[in-house]
């Protein structure tokens, strides 16, 4: 009776182990792939497509490491989430953080928001973008400019 229980429980730890590390896993495609043994990361070049969780990323060529979920892309990159999309040259993507560093050129483009900066960062845990540099805001009719602002995708404000 007891060896049934220790069994049972040591294959219920399996199944939820199991699933939880599955479920991080990323989804990785691109034209050519190479994984270099030596530093653990994935080179990828042309197309570049990474899914992980809920959340896309393009570029024309990247690095990932699927053990900490970081991605490093540059190339016309996208970073989308159900409707919020950030469009830029690099990425730095901190993937057991929840957080992206996008720069060059950033856009968020979201139902009728277009949000343009040198940089931005994106928390996906406290839901905030903070765009840096040469901010331009269009919201509907309305278009102002700032050195910084930051906003939270969740309330569709900013702070």
């Amino acid at each position: 009776m007891n060896y049934s229980k220790i069994l049972f429980a040591t294959l219920l730890i399996i199944v939820l182990l199991t699933g939880m590390v599955s479920a991080a896993k990323p989804i990785i495609n691109a034209d050519h792939t190479y994984f270099d043994i030596n530093t653990g990361l994935y080179m990828l070049k042309g197309n570049v497509y990474i899914e992980v969780r809920n959340r896309i990323i393009t570029a024309g060529q990247a690095k990932v490491n699927p053990a900490t979920l970081e991605v490093w892309g540059t190339g016309g990159i996208t970073v989308k989430q159900d409707d919020i999309c950030f469009t830029g040259d690099s990425v730095y993507v901190y993937g057991t953080k929840d957080h992206a560093k996008i720069d060059g050129g950033v856009k968020l483009s979201r139902n009728g928001l277009s949000i343009e900066a040198d940089n931005a960062d994106f928390n996906w845990s406290t839901k905030i973008a903070v765009f840096n540099g040469n901010v331009h805001v269009s919201q509907g009719t309305t278009d102002w400019s700032a050195d910084s602002v930051s906003y939270n995708v969740d309330s569709n404000s900013f702070l």
